[in-house]
């Protein structure tokens, strides 16, 4: 991947949870067996397939536990910085361009929402080291479905969002509100896979409000274009 957001980030979110730490030895115990006089039990820690248990001391079992975070918590924080960059450049086109005020409304409540969450994923990514979408960027080279990944789901076209910038009026909240609908979609989908695939705790509260805030705001959006 390309790019890194430049330090420091607004770090909006908790670091990493303290990683587990052993405090007994791995030398045996005074008894000479395994480790039960004076220190903490031995752990059986189960072979491969075709392979045998093997005896291991209970720090070593703790380093071996599963990871904080896996591929899927990844691609779904990447992907979603570049699509919220989008929802938030057409929310910006809506302060002009847009003649209702409930469309321009929501796209106000949009940018705040949505802004912050930016830093909050792209703090996320930082802090584990790994690469930030950049605004130079083209979203496209973030979608991970071409890495066996969940893809990036939602967007508008180059020429929808064309079509949208050159829109006034009443035609603009209607592209407005019909983008939006699938930009948000797309975003609820996305959230779904990584509820299903991901593993970090940060990462599902993030798709869980993704997908509780973006339904409602649908919910609005379709009541919208049917008093249009």
């Amino acid at each position: 991947m390309l790019g890194r957001l430049s330090r420091p980030l607004v770090a909006l979110t908790a670091g990493l949870a303290l990683a587990l730490s052993g405090c007994t030895s791995d030398e045996p115990g005074a008894d000479g067996g395994n480790g039960t006089g004076g220190g903490d039990a031995a752990v059986i820690q189960p072979g491969g397939p075709g392979e045998d248990n093997a005896t291991v001391s209970p720090k070593k079992a703790k380093q071996a536990v599963a990871p904080e975070f896996n591929g899927a918590d990844v691609a779904f924080m990447q992907m979603m910085v570049p699509h919220h960059a989008q929802a938030i450049e057409m929310a910006k086109l809506a302060e002009k361009r847009a003649s209702s005020r409930p469309v321009r409304d929501l796209a106000a409540r949009i940018r705040a929402a949505q802004g912050p969450e930016i830093l909050m994923m792209a703090s996320w990514l930082d802090e584990r080291n790994m690469d930030v979408p950049t605004a130079a960027e083209d979203p496209s080279e973030w979608d991970h479905s071409q890495h066996g990944h969940n893809g990036m789901m939602g967007m508008l076209t180059e020429a929808q969002m064309k079509g949208l910038a050159q829109a006034t009026g009443a035609r603009f909240d209607k592209l407005f509100l019909e983008g939006m609908i699938q930009h948000h979609k797309g975003a609820i989908d996305m959230a779904g896979d990584v509820a299903v695939d991901g593993i970090d705790v940060m990462v599902s509260e993030v798709a869980a409000d993704v997908s509780m805030t973006q339904s409602a705001e649908i919910d609005r959006m379709h009541t919208l274009l049917a008093a249009a």
